[in-house]
């Protein structure tokens, strides 16, 4: 269990550990800030397209050979990440590094249903599971912190990437060793053509999101956004009629007849268009806007980070009693939170004030994004639950894309002098503005969900954050 929670581990650390860094790695590889943007979205782009890829691989490879192959690849392309010299490099590895991401992940969520197949285990082990995410979110913050602080012969934001080389070593050896290899099924052949349209799809919106903005919204910038809603529709009909030929496609569409489904994966866009953009905005515009060292914003978005994992652990526990009623307060807190972000928070702000702050907002976003996907699943029969588990994942990390280019681009826009009275706390504001209209779309959509009934789904199941 410890050698196979090195992927979750390493795959949610550097997400986290990014963001804290942003500013520091922006001046490293003199990026700009549409590139910068691409920095985080294109980690969680190449995830997202390959996710449910990286899945079935293990079925038709082997777990542990595709365990494996993805952590070499995502060690080795951390490396290149730490020693990249320009904003393109990065972006690139950082898309690779996604992509080797979507392969390892899932052998560990798949690993845990083959070795603990009494309930009573496998329930312990997601357990753990859990709590390596969020370890792995209050490790990320401190560390990005601390590395982007360091000077040196070698520039600190670069030890963010090769942290990942030691623990990637070593899992390899430990997993060569001691892994066993699990039942091959080669009954079901991969959807290469699926897989390469929504990749294109996801491009052809993400790109052009971030680097369209900062050129002034050109006419290639506007016709690929146009183009990608025709991909996404050429996408959806492929996959119908492939699986009306009894083809294997890559997502179900049979799933999004349930309207439980349907309305949770509505709530996943805009909650973690909000959980991912507000990371990015926040971190620039303590360092940036109010002057806060990276060694101690990493700090403070430990406090944010401990009172999520704290929230965490009591809302699974209390939305089986109350249901959806958890989720609609936590929205509610958050809300309030970022209302007292766009009052207060400014440079005569202290320290204590907006950790105080934060460690609510945490506590908030804690009692939502652990339920989401028990709301979403509870009408869904058993037999269709691993592949709406797999599309809520894909979704997730869409989501969180979409956030990064959309209300960071916002933020962006307003901060860097394309708009009247520019400033790091008119944009911090902006970017608020547009999350609290995120967050009452969420809790507008969890007032529609029906009261919880028994759920279809009868095993706890689990998802990469």
């Amino acid at each position: 269990m410890a050698i196979l929670l090195t992927a979750p581990f390493l795959s949610v650390i550097d997400v986290f550990i990014i963001n804290i860094a942003i500013p520091s790695i922006q001046k490293g590889v003199h990026a700009t800030d549409g590139q910068i943007q691409l920095v985080i979205a294109g980690y969680l782009l190449g995830y997202a397209a390959f996710l449910i890829t990286g899945g079935r691989a293990g079925d038709a490879f082997g777990r542990k050979k595709v365990f494996i192959w993805g952590m070499l690849l995502f060690t080795f392309i951390s490396c290149i990440c730490g020693l990249a010299q320009s904003a393109n490099v990065l972006n690139v590895a950082r898309f690779l590094q996604g992509i080797s991401a979507a392969f390892m992940v899932p052998q560990t969520i798949t690993y845990i249903q083959v070795l603990f197949p009494e309930p009573e285990k496998r329930t312990k082990a997601i357990g753990f599971f859990g709590i390596t995410l969020g370890l792995a979110s209050v490790i990320g913050q401190f560390m990005g912190g601390y590395f982007s602080s360091l000077s040196g012969a070698i520039e600190g934001w670069r030890f963010i990437f090769f942290i990942n080389l030691p623990i990637g070593i070593l899992s390899l050896y430990m997993a060569k060793r001691y892994l066993k290899e699990t039942v091959i099924n080669t009954s079901q052949k991969f959807d290469y053509a699926g897989v390469g349209i929504l990749t294109t799809a996801l491009v052809c919106l993400i790109y052009p999101l971030i680097q369209g903005r900062e050129a002034g919204w050109p006419l290639w910038s506007i016709l690929a956004i146009a183009g990608s809603f025709g991909v996404f529709w050429y996408f959806i009909t492929h996959q119908k009629s492939k699986f009306k030929k009894g083809g294997n496609p890559l997502i179900h569409m049979e799933l999004f007849k349930y309207k439980d489904f349907n309305l949770g994966l509505l709530a996943v866009l805009f909650f973690f268009m909000v959980h991912s953009s507000y990371l990015l905005i926040s971190t620039v515009f303590f360092q940036e806007g109010l002057g806060i060292k990276p060694y101690q914003a990493g700090l403070i978005f430990v406090f944010f980070g401990a009172g999520f994992t704290l929230s965490s652990l009591l809302s699974v526990r209390y939305v089986i009693r109350y249901g959806k009623v958890v989720l609609q307060w936590g929205v509610l807190l958050m809300i309030a939170c970022l209302l007292l972000q766009y009052r207060f928070f400014n440079s005569d702000l202290s320290r204590a004030q907006i950790v105080a702050v934060l460690i609510m907002y945490g506590f908030g976003g804690g009692m939502v994004m652990p339920s989401l996907l028990n709301m979403a699943l509870k009408s869904m029969p058993v037999h269709h639950a691993g592949a709406a588990a797999g599309v809520y994942s894909t979704f997730q990390q869409t989501a969180s894309a979409l956030g990064v280019s959309i209300i960071g681009g916002i933020f962006f826009f307003f901060a860097n002098g394309h708009a009247p009275n520019h400033s790091f706390t008119h944009a911090f504001h902006y970017g608020i503005i547009a999350e609290i209209i995120c967050l009452v779309v969420v809790g507008f959509v969890l007032h529609l969900l029906p009261a919880p009934k028994q759920s279809a789904v009868t095993q706890p199941l689990v998802f990469a954050e």
